[in-house]
């Protein structure tokens, strides 16, 4: 991997390589992109609508944003021609989980997590402004869901349920319920990161080995304890006599 991939796997940046455009939304989904992570659809539809690629793949690690945004970088997704691969690797979350339903592959890191809700809003007004409000962000709920309806395997009743809940989804859920097609497994590696997980399975290893160990040393036949050397037999002590001092009174 090129120094520039690495760097673009830590903020929003699009990198394209002959017929295969890479895109990583590593940050906020916002309307109004302030930092580096930021990711606007004004500038990623833009960019997504000028590529001539045949196979567009999107790493995201997003909490998300405002669902606005999240769905118009979604539609830029399906509309363009290419064949659309998301990768969800860390959080796909709220906003971020429309954008990772584009994909035409959904492929979730075995670490990664999906988190769905309805929709926020933040009001103020009188009662009639409140409602009106609430009203809103229920349609915008309904809308956001279709992004989810059309890919999962599940019935609008549970996934209203998943959405009322703020329900989050490990990898093996969100492919048992089709939000993802596959899980990307990495395999072990020595970086330290990593080294507390293999740490704690090589204690086990070795604690399982001394288990076996000490059962093999308690299997085996115990030799006969050598026979202790008998005592000298006790000559018999002589016989002793006593001796009685007559005194002048006998």
């Amino acid at each position: 991997m090129s120094k520039q991939q690495m760097n673009a796997r830590r903020y929003y940046n699009l990198v394209q390589q002959e017929n295969t455009a890479d895109i990583y939304i590593y940050g906020d989904i916002t309307s109004w992109p302030w930092l580096d992570s930021d990711v606007s659809s004004y500038d990623l539809a833009a960019e997504i609508d000028g590529l001539d690629v045949d196979e567009v793949h999107v790493y995201i690690n997003s909490y998300g944003g405002e669902v606005a945004e999240g769905v118009a970088i979604y539609a830029a997704l399906c509309r363009h021609k290419a064949k659309v691969v998301t990768h969800c690797d860390g959080f796909a979350c709220s906003a971020a989980s429309v954008v990772f339903m584009a994909g035409d592959e959904r492929l979730i890191s075995d670490l990664g997590m999906l988190m769905i809700h309805e929709a926020w809003t933040s009001e103020r007004g009188n009662a009639a402004a409140l409602r009106k409000a609430a009203d809103d962000v229920e349609k915008i709920s309904k809308a956001a869901a279709n992004a989810f309806r059309g890919r999962v395997n599940i019935d609008d009743d549970e996934l209203t349920e998943l959405l009322a809940a703020e329900t989050w989804l490990p990898a093996d859920d969100a492919l048992a319920k089709g939000f993802a097609t596959g899980i990307e497994k990495w395999p072990e590696t020595p970086m330290a990161g990593m080294s507390g997980r293999t740490a704690l399975l090589d204690a086990v290893r070795r604690g399982l080995d001394m288990a076996e160990d000490a059962a093999k040393v308690q299997q085996k036949p115990k030799k006969a304890a050598p026979k202790a050397a008998k005592p000298p037999e006790a000559k018999p002590a002589g016989r002793k006599f006593f001796n009685f001092k007559q005194t002048e009174e006998e």
